[in-house]
């Protein structure tokens, strides 16, 4: 059985309203499997889309230096392609449509309960980590489950994985510091099929190791722990 410790998931908060940005980022925190990032500027924002990794983005149509819609089209245009959610004090057809038609994933109109929020942010999480734009950094490399490749920080090199390879990595990956048992893993990757053994897994652990480690003798990225196996940042 896997072990909770699960990986944060790294949020961008955009609001220029300073109080409702910080009372929202509280209550955000409360939900423990989230990292919660702050801005309250356009340019801010993008500077720090550009440069970090966010598995999503909560962003506030009205911003101080340029409009979010205007700001969700230069983030994109950036190649950022986790989910955006905007929020508006408009609740109308016309300003969803716009807010939509600029990049944004979803659109929660002002005020608005917060699990309705998490809801809406959680779906989005869920379909992004399933679709070719969802991007994980593992060691060296950005995997890239989607397209089952992975990919070198440099953009030099490019390693493409098998479905079954693609899957583990992700679980690994989800699961943070937690070491993932062996049984844990031929569950939900093989879902207990009677002819699956931990012989297959290992098999597939040895060709991923060759496949991410600069010395798959002694690893350094996913290490063995007793029955398990963990991923290390």
């Amino acid at each position: 059985m896997a072990v909770s410790n699960k990986k944060l998931l790294n949020l961008l908060l955009v609001d220029d309203d300073e109080e409702f940005r910080t009372s929202l980022a509280d209550q955000l925190s409360l939900y423990e499997e989230f990292e919660i990032s702050q801005a309250g500027t356009a340019s801010e924002t993008l500077e720090m889309a550009k440069s970090r990794y966010f598995d999503g983005i909560i962003l506030d149509v009205g911003l101080p230096d340029i409009d979010g819609r205007e700001l969700c089209r230069l983030i994109r245009q950036a190649g950022v392609g986790a989910p955006i959610i905007m929020l508006t004090a408009l609740d109308s057809d016309a300003d969803t449509v716009l807010g939509l038609d600029s990049g944004a994933n979803d659109y929660v109109a002002k005020p608005f309960r917060l699990n309705v929020l998490m809801a809406r942010l959680r779906a989005q999480l869920r379909q992004h980590e399933q679709s070719v734009d969802a991007v994980f950094t593992i060691g060296p490399y950005n995997f890239q489950p989607g397209n089952k490749l992975l990919e070198s920080r440099d953009s030099q090199s490019k390693i493409p994985l098998t479905e079954k390879e693609s899957q583990i990595l992700r679980y690994l990956y989800r699961a943070g510091s937690s070491a993932v048992s062996r049984d844990t893993l031929l569950a939900e990757i093989w879902d207990y099929k009677p002819e699956v053994t931990t012989h297959t897994l290992e098999t597939h652990i040895y060709r991923l190791r060759q496949k991410l480690e600069s010395n798959p003798d002694q690893p350094a990225l996913i290490v063995t722990e007793g029955d398990a196996y963990r991923l290390v940042p």
